[in-house]
């Protein structure tokens, strides 16, 4: 960027540079010659080539002349009439003084560099501070951006040395323009008749050629050697450049893909993490556009004036061209990113969303001509293919989605060049045959985005694209726990570099168990204790001792004596805490993850009436209440589940029962149960009715005093059809063959009895009743 367009660029330098410019060089003059002015090298004149001063001020009083002739319309009337008298002030120096202008516009474009390189370095501070987290980040933010500072003083310092080594050979130019003068002088004298004054002038002519010969080789070996200096200095300069673009891309933006791979198991990341890398990613390309448009000024130069390099020396600036824009290209195509992923366990037909965003768009300028992106579904295989670098794997698909292109947008505010989708659709999915034992559920696949752009007014041209994260395609909600499951082993063990999308067999018992806490934490609010874990470990050993866990054990061999894996048995728990039981997992009133021997051996020495809640082991997604009876014996409650909580809460459940005392160890359940009761209904509402009441119950015999019957009883649900009715059902001893009695009564009639916000749409009440009465069962351990 030139100076000029900085000044320009920021009202406040704008303003600041306004007091500096003289009436007789206002900034109308610099505005209108800012390329040309930039362009001379001002520092180079002093009073030993006044004639040389004076030839450059007047080149700019012609350009001055050209430009207020130019500015013919009305509406720059004022404007034309300012640089005429400019003009004419202008001229008065020039032919008086020459050096005084020169040492004018010397000190304004001074001046103007102080205050860009100030607000640059206060911008920078700004910027330095806003990314550096309060956390251990702190130290690696300082360091990249101590980097990136060092990078912006070696950029400026072979600037202007290119611009020195511009204004020697430009000097050069001149004087082998003069030694041909010389040349032709001669050969002019050469055809002239023999004369004392053709030989003194001969001799004369000579003399001066031999002087300029001299300073043209002298002048030569100084090119040669800027050249060389310069071509080492940017050597230099690529070699910081490469380390620290491995820092960013290789370090911390795969670093950030990880934590955004971590955070589908529930990890929480940063949300200003990726603003930092867009900084650092911005500068990183801001450096290496500056280092790659100097290389190739030098390389013009070089063409423009050819001098042989000595023996041993070899003209580097080739390969450091085609290095420098590896570089470039290896930064666009690596910062085109998912930034928010699309849902991994991606179900036909329903809408899903996607934002990919290129962290260098804003500062290459590629919004100025927006890319489109396009989504497509690829498979395993075709992922593979792809970063294989085959040609035909950037066209291939594996079902069709709609909605899947769209045109990138540059927000000013925050410099991001991103593209949304929010209204994608999968309406077709090819599967791949399978492998072996592999479930539909197992089989990945990912959204491949893609997109073409050029920088440089077409000087390159990129085509990039960038992966998801692995998906699994669903049809039917039944799938989603397998699915899942595939979805949390590939977050957790993926390795960066991997062949798509391969996961190891095995893992260590320590790491699922760390991915198994950050997955239940992000769905319910707390997470594991260490004797959780060690219970949960007890369900994939039993009695084995090992520390590997493999994918078989994980999600394919169902637990013993059981039906069902141990994926599937966790995942169903952590549904129905996040579903129906969080705030009593928060406020640690379930102990959850507890065996029935476990929870035995601490009741058994408690008072009667202590009780605690335990998930179930043979119950999918199950939570029963153990508790202690009169003779210190232990009774289990047949598990409750998710559809019995749509009937009615925990909470209300526990306060029903009389039973139950205290929590385990010795807290009042009231205590820590009475904030989530819900109010009583009024019995009347407004259409007359008198509204039903849901209680649960034990049966008489686990009530009262005396010996207790083996045989296993279910909680009851009654209704209280008429609170003044002498006897209530809840006062009846319920029998089996009685509630199966009261489930086959007229529906029609005791619908009438059901509450109106029962909650469950479209219930089957005769199957309601059944359950409640006969399917759940208390037993004596």
């Amino acid at each position: 960027m030139s100076q000029w367009a900085k000044v320009q660029q920021s009202p406040n330098i704008f303003r600041q540079m306004q007091q500096y410019y003289p009436p007789h060089f206002p900034m109308e003059v610099r505005y209108f010659l800012c390329q040309w002015i930039e362009e001379q090298q001002w520092d180079q004149i002093d009073e030993s080539n006044h004639q040389y001063a004076e030839l450059i001020l007047n080149d700019m009083l012609t350009l001055l002349r050209q430009k207020a002739e130019e500015l013919t319309s009305q509406e720059f009337f004022i404007i034309r009439m300012k640089l005429e008298e400019s003009v004419q002030k202008l001229d008065s120096i020039v032919k008086t003084n020459p050096m005084e202008m020169v040492q004018v516009i010397k000190n304004c474009l001074a001046m103007e560099q102080k205050i860009i390189e100030q607000a640059e370095q206060t911008t920078q501070q700004q910027q330095l501070n806003q990314d550096l987290p309060a956390s251990d980040q702190q130290g690696t933010n300082e360091k990249i951006m101590n980097a990136i500072h060092e990078l912006l003083q070696k950029t400026k310092v072979t600037e202007n040395d290119s611009k020195n080594l511009q204004h020697k050979q430009e000097s050069f130019i001149i004087r082998f323009s003069d030694c041909q003068r010389f040349t032709g002088q001669l050969q002019q004298l050469s055809q002239m008749p023999n004369s004392q004054e053709k030989i003194n002038k001969e001799a004369q002519l000579r003399q001066q050629k031999e002087q300029i010969d001299f300073q043209l080789a002298q002048m030569a070996q100084e090119i040669l050697h800027l050249r060389v200096a310069l071509s080492k200095k940017y050597e230099v300069t690529i070699v910081h450049l490469q380390e620290l673009q491995k820092e960013i891309l290789d370090n911390e933006l795969i670093s950030w893909k990880r934590r955004q791979q971590l955070a589908g198991n529930g990890l929480v990341m940063d949300s200003t993490s990726i603003d930092t890398l867009q900084n650092w990613c911005e500068n990183l390309a801001d450096l290496i556009w500056q280092n790659r448009q100097q290389i190739k000024k030098s390389t013009q130069l070089q063409q423009q004036l050819p001098i042989k390099f000595p023996d041993g020396e070899e003209d580097i600036l080739p390969r450091l061209n085609d290095t420098i824009t590896g570089l470039l290209s290896s930064l666009v195509t690596s910062t085109f990113i998912v930034e928010h992923q699309p849902p991994q366990v991606l179900k036909k037909d329903a809408r899903f969303g996607a934002v990919v965003r290129l962290l260098v768009g804003g500062k290459l300028n590629v919004h100025m001509n927006p890319p489109q992106v396009k989504a497509t579904i690829i498979s395993e295989n075709q992922a593979k293919d792809l970063l294989r670098n085959d040609v035909k794997a950037k066209n291939d698909t594996s079902g069709d989605i709609l909605n899947n292109t769209g045109i990138m947008e540059f927000q000013p505010g925050n410099g991001q060049l991103s593209i949304s989708f929010r209204n994608m659709q999968l309406k077709k999915i090819k599967r791949a045959d399978k492998k072996g034992s592999e479930a539909v559920t197992e089989e990945k696949f990912c959204i491949l985005f893609q997109s073409e752009f050029s920088v440089g007014g077409n000087e390159l041209v990129f085509q990039v694209w960038t992966l998801s994260l692995p998906v699994v395609v669903t049809v039917h909600g039944n799938q989603e726990c397998n699915a899942t499951a595939t979805v949390l082993w590939d977050n957790a063990f993926a390795e960066p570099g991997r062949i798509p999308f391969n996961v190891p067999d095995q893992v260590d018992w320590s790491h699922l168990a760390d991915q198994l806490n950050m997955k239940f934490m992000s769905h319910t609010g707390k997470g594991l204790s260490a004797t959780n874990l060690s219970y949960i470990a007890s369900k994939l050993f039993g009695n084995k001792d090992s520390s590997m866990v493999s994918w078989t054990q994980f999600n394919k061999d169902t637990l013993s004596g059981r039906s069902f894996t141990f994926w599937e048995w966790f995942y169903a728990i952590q549904k129905l805490t996040k579903e129906h039981l969080k705030d009593l997992w928060n406020d640690e009133a379930i102990i959850g993850f507890v065996s029935k021997n476990q929870a035995q051996d601490w009741l058994s020495n408690r008072p009667m009436g202590t009780f605690l809640l335990r998930f179930s082991d043979s119950e999918i997604g199950g939570i029963t209440i153990a508790w202690t009876g009169e003779r210190q014996e232990v009774w289990n409650l047949a598990p409750f589940t998710s559809k019995d909580f749509h009937i009615r809460g925990l909470a209300d459940r526990i306060k029903d029962l009389n039973s139950l005392v205290y929590l385990y160890p010795n807290k009042p359940k009231d205590s820590v149960f009475s904030k989530y009761y819900t109010s009583t209904v009024e019995p009347v509402i407004n259409d007359g009715y008198i509204r039903a009441n849901l209680k649960t119950t034990l049966p008489d015999h686990l009530t009262t005093s005396g010996e207790m019957e083996r045989q296993p009883f279910s909680p009851e649900t009654v209704y209280d059809m008429n609170p003044n009715s002498v006897q209530n059902m809840d006062e009846l001893p319920m029998t089996p063959d009685m509630s199966r009695g009261l489930a086959e009564m007229d529906l029609n009639h005791l619908t009438e009895f059901l509450p109106d916000d029962i909650g469950i749409p479209e219930i089957d009440v005769q199957q309601l009743l059944v359950n409640s009465y006969i399917d759940s069962r208390v037993v004596m351990d």
